[in-house]
């Protein structure tokens, strides 16, 4: 199971070169999408059911989305590779906590933007990977 940062990181890139070998990664972050983290712990395995672990990189080609497995922790199949273009403006209502930060992404085909739970292990990756797709230098509070 892939616990560290760094390890993620790497499989994540393993498995883009594997499907795309010219491309390379820029910033790469898991979030859990669904509703707030903390009130589906509350709800226990039942409240599991309503998140979704995904990766999200913004690599030179695209913004890929994998699914992450729960067990491992490993990047599975890939869900969304989202055009630059495309995913320029896609991210909305950032907000910034203590532990759980979120940002809200329009999906392709979904009619509206999912949110995305972002631990503060991820913060400093979370805060780059909105800065390229909105174009902001800076955190968003």
């Amino acid at each position: 199971m892939a616990i560290k940062k760094a390890t993620i990181q790497q499989q994540v890139a393993e498995a883009i070169a594997q499907i795309n070998p010219a491309d390379r990664p820029i910033v790469t972050i898991q979030a859990i999408a669904g509703p707030s983290v903390w009130l589906m712990s509350m709800l226990g395995l039942i409240g599991q059911m309503f998140l979704t672990y995904y990766f999200v990189t913004v690599t030179e080609q695209a913004v890929v989305l994998h699914k992450a497995s729960r067990m491992s922790n490993r990047p599975q199949e890939i869900v969304f590779a989202i055009p630059p273009a495309q995913a320029v403006g896609a991210v909305t209502e950032v907000k910034r906590n203590a532990v759980w930060s979120s940002f809200r992404f329009q999906l392709p085909g979904q009619e509206r933007p999912t949110r995305m739970n972002v631990h503060r292990l991820w913060r400093n990756e979370m805060d780059q990977l909105i800065g390229l797709l909105t174009g902001q230098s800076q955190p968003v509070a």
